[in-house]
């Protein structure tokens, strides 16, 4: 049976796996429990281990797994009609500290729309920086979205979707043959593609020629 803070803690780590993906960090763990010190926060991650409700993935910081929950569990102390049984874990997220490989298909430009979606190389990618759905990686090649913080060279996440909204910077496929990264905006019948310098104009088009390919979901630079 569980004491009233290894349930309390146990049901802490779960909910922010659930809701993040992510492990609570020992600080985090010990403001939820209102302990004194980080080694009260130990004591109760080893007396969770060793019933077999957690264990610590190897090789990883601030990595957990909850194993299982105890059904209808109660603290020490509490009378239980009947011993609680005990019900896996839901599936949880990947952690935060994992990497996921995800295809890397080219170069794109954020200037003249080039040819793109070439290529089959696995980049691998900190599974935090992903939300739900396909992804790729693309290699951003120019300098027309630098207002937007995108750089030559910088590694752009695209998560797989055909439809934008106003305001999204996007992969747009023009003519079926060349992609562009561009901020996706409607002006009366037509597309326009906007860029983030000043230097570049906008690009309009024929929505029938304009597919998209994706929205970006975040940004690597390489240092």
């Amino acid at each position: 049976m569980l004491t009233a803070k290894q349930h309390e803690l146990l049901q802490f780590i779960h909910d922010r796996l659930g809701e993040t993906g992510v492990s609570p960090s020992f600080d985090e763990m010990r403001e939820a429990l209102d302990l004194k010190s980080k080694s009260g926060v130990h004591r109760l991650i080893s007396a969770l281990e060793e019933r077999k409700f957690i264990r610590r993935l190897p090789n990883r910081a601030r990595a957990l797994e909850v194993l299982r929950m105890p059904e209808a569990a109660k603290p020490a102390g509490a009378r239980p009609a009947a011993a609680p049984e005990l019900r896996p874990a839901p599936a949880l997220r990947t952690p935060a500290n994992d990497t996921i490989e995800i295809p890397l298909h080219g170069r794109i430009a954020a200037g003249t729309p080039i040819e793109a979606l070439q290529g089959q190389e696995q980049f691998a990618v900190p599974a935090a920086l992903l939300g739900p759905g396909e992804h790729y990686a693309l290699e951003v090649a120019g300098d027309s979205m630098v207002e937007e913080g995108i750089l030559d060279g910088d590694f752009a996440l695209i998560r797989k979707v055909d439809i934008a909204r106003d305001g999204e910077i996007v992969v747009a496929l023009i003519d079926g043959a060349e992609a562009t990264l561009k901020t996706f905006r409607r002006e009366g019948q037509m597309v326009r593609l906007d860029p983030a310098n000043r230097s570049y104009e906008a690009q309009r088009y024929d929505p029938r020629r304009v597919q998209i390919q994706g929205r970006l979901a975040g940004l690597i630079r390489r240092y």
